[in-house]
């Protein structure tokens, strides 16, 4: 096999000279990973490579779903299960033609079932968790070939710790989740100063089911968004197709990729520009299927940082970032992210125990964000910030041992299933710390199933 060269969606992970598998069952998967076991060698498992971080860099062999991509089953309660390498649009195409829809997403449903879990992915909703407290059942193929289905009431430990796993497990073969009965969304966007949004963050943040809002750097003003769900039945208002195109293609994604070009070339452009795109901002509504108003398009390539922090920490933070932008002379033509997510029980969620509040900052995919990621970083590091596992970062197993106090139970879950480290690379090396063999591996190897 002729080795090959990948990077990641954004272009700031790169390899050379790696192998690429692409098995169609659980009975294949299992092969891989018994092969590689036997013969010393590393598999790291990839979605669709929209991860930020190098969790998902390949080392000598990357595994790679996308022929174990169809849907299992959907019951009649809703559960439905998919293999892991479907991505997430076309499960919520699948499930809403069955008068189905996950509880909550992210603005990006680019990504695979089985990454957007092993990352922590999130959405907005100060009532609601992530992705990962919608999973009831997943089957995980570990680093010797075992294949293992796991439940609240079958393989426990290891369930309570894989619904955000890192690919440092095994590798998901089928996950199955909660899905609800189908309902839309009354969408309501508009701008309000920087200023009102924190007066009373929290209030805010809880006026509906879904909130969140982007602050403009270099200005005082964000874009709000308020999402309601209310029932299908009551009908659908879209955004007219024309409008829809105009707006958010045109306006939104033409005038980040007009304001990262022009950052580019003229920096000194970016703040006057960035106050002109706020102000040219104006409010709208529309009602539309729930995963079609989570969802936004991004046509234009971006680094990131994600740290969750506690809800009560955001407005000191980002008064913080907007007096440092301006004496650090920063650039930043794309706006800071915020949402809101309920605490949950998953040990390396970033809502692990806490109500948690999400700040996300961006620059364009070919500049140098190190000095405004470190201080921002640094920032949130003072309230205990979690940074998301798919997104840029710099800490190591001893400072995210501090922030996680379920971080042992997950690293002694990993010792044991993967003791050898065939699942690793060097950026769970860094997070996790390396592998400790002396703790053992796993039981015995069942069988692997064909199918």
């Amino acid at each position: 096999m002729t080795p090959v060269r990948w990077r990641n969606w954004a272009g700031n992970q790169r390899a050379a000279g790696v192998e690429v598998v692409r098995p169609r069952t659980t009975g294949e998967i299992a092969t891989v990973l018994h092969e590689a076991s036997v013969a010393g060698r590393q598999v790291r498992p990839i979605g669709s490579g929209h991860s930020f971080s190098g969790i998902g860099r390949p080392e000598q062999v990357q595994l790679v779903l996308d022929r174990h991509a169809d849907l299992v089953d959907i019951t009649a309660d809703g559960l439905v299960t998919a293999q892991a390498g479907m991505p997430l649009h076309r499960l919520n195409a699948v499930l809403a033609r069955e008068g189905w829809a996950l509880t909550n997403l992210g603005d990006i449903d680019r990504q695979t079932i089985a990454g957007a879990l092993s990352t922590g992915t999130h959405g907005t909703g100060a009532r609601f968790g992530g992705l990962a407290t919608q999973v009831r059942a997943l089957q995980l193929v570990t680093a010797d070939g075992a294949v293992l289905d796991c439940a609240a009431a079958a393989n426990a430990d290891v369930f309570a710790v894989a619904r955000v796993g890192l690919g440092a497990l095994g590798v998901l073969s089928t996950v199955t989740l909660q899905a609800e009965p189908a309902f839309a969304l009354h969408m309501e966007e508009r701008p309000m100063p920087l200023a009102e949004v924190l007066e009373d963050l929290d209030g805010f943040m809880t006026s509906t089911d879904h909130v969140e809002f982007h602050w403009f750097p270099h200005t005082a003003m964000c874009l709000t968004k308020r999402n309601t769900r209310v029932p299908v039945s009551e009908g659908l208002s879209p955004l007219p197709r024309w409008q829809a195109l105009w707006e958010d293609e045109l306006l939104a994604n033409g005038a980040y990729s007009g304001l990262i070009a022009a950052g580019r070339a003229v920096p000194a452009l970016v703040p006057p520009l960035a106050r002109f795109a706020s102000t040219a901002l104006s409010p709208r509504t529309a009602t539309d299927l729930s995963h079609r108003v989570f969802v936004s398009t991004r046509r234009f390539r971006f680094r990131e940082m994600e740290q969750a922090v506690p809800r009560e920490a955001v407005p000191h933070l980002l008064r913080e970032l907007a007096r440092l932008t301006q004496a650090r002379g920063w650039r930043l033509p794309i706006p800071t992210e915020v949402r809101y997510a309920a605490a949950d029980d998953v040990p390396l969620s970033t809502s692990e125990g806490r109500d948690t509040a999400y700040v996300a900052v961006h620059v364009p995919a070919r500049s140098d964000p190190t000095d405004y990621f470190t201080t921002f970083a640094a920032l949130a590091g003072e309230v205990g910030g979690r940074p998301h596992w798919g997104k840029e970062h710099d800490l190591d197993a001893g400072a995210l041992a501090q922030r996680y106090p379920r971080f042992a139970e997950f690293v002694a879950v990993r010792d044991r299933l993967d003791p050898t480290g065939v699942l690793s690379n060097a950026y769970l090396d860094r997070v996790l710390g390396a592998v400790s063999p002396e703790r053992g591996p796993v039981g015995g190897r069942p069988s692997a199933p064909g199918c």
